[in-house]
């Protein structure tokens, strides 16, 4: 996980759970009808919307997304560079034995692919069409979350109505307003966390792990069909660093 997921997550629940805590507790703020409300409201209208499939598949691109690091662009170079060396003096299958201690699937897949003797062509569109369907499954990822950050807020306000409907009806029973009252604001508390501390920024987060991960793929591509072609580390070094912004760029 990295660093920005780990204070974001400290400073929006820290600070929340600090100021509950200030103003007289965490008991307070604990309803169970309001959380079933939200919280299964939620999941069920989610999965109106999306197959089961997809709802169970979503966990595990959110696992890779935020637990998983992306081998950087610089240190990508960096491998290409020395598999290029190598290639140009032992030949593409002396890197057979280098590739086994890789451990992005990705490089090693298409690596693999030149050592096997594919055309380029027939490399790009190999790799092309994987990285296709992994832009695919993650946008789905960041879609659903998104999906249930729009529905969470709605639920707590039809538990909100729930909670009003149910202190007017009791209004003769003075006992009987408070917990009406607890579900009809805690429901809002509750979709509002859900919707602006949860949902929505895992979808934020994964729209931004799936632009950096498409980056490193896309230079994996240029990387593979360069060493399909025998380009010389020089030139090799050149087009990837097309992907890399400037100031960002390690020359060896």
């Amino acid at each position: 996980m990295d660093i920005a997921t780990v204070l974001g997550v400290i400073s929006a629940f820290g600070l929340v759970l600090v100021a509950i805590f200030m103003g007289g507790g965490l008991g307070l703020f604990i309803n169970i009808p309001a959380l079933m409300i939200v919280v299964g409201g939620t999941l069920g209208t989610t999965m109106i919307n999306y197959p089961l499939k997809d709802m169970f598949g979503v966990l595990n691109v959110v696992k890779k997304a935020l637990l998983t690091k992306n081998i950087s662009t610089n240190e990508l170079v960096k491998t290409f560079l020395v598999f290029a060396g190598k290639s140009r003096k032992e030949g593409i299958l002396s890197l057979e034995g280098d590739i086994k201690e890789v451990s992005d699937e990705f490089l090693q897949k298409g690596v693999q692919l030149s050592i096997d003797g594919l055309e380029p062509q027939e490399i790009s569109n190999l790799l092309e069409t994987e990285l296709d369907f992994i832009r695919t499954r993650h946008q789905l990822g960041a879609e659903i979350f998104t999906t249930m950050g729009t529905f969470a807020p709605a639920l707590g306000m039809i538990g909100t109505l729930i909670g009003l409907v149910q202190m007017l009806q009791s209004m003769e029973d003075p006992s009987s307003i408070g917990p009406a009252m607890a579900v009809a604001l805690l429901t809002t508390f509750y979709g509002s966390i859900m919707a602006n501390i949860i949902c929505m920024p895992i979808a934020g987060k994964l729209k931004t792990r799936s632009k950096e991960e498409t980056l490193t793929k896309e230079m994996t591509i240029q990387g593979v069909i360069s060493l399909s072609n025998g380009d010389n580390p020089r030139i090799l070094e050149q087009k990837l660093h097309a992907f890399v912004p400037p100031n960002q760029r390690e020359s060896s």
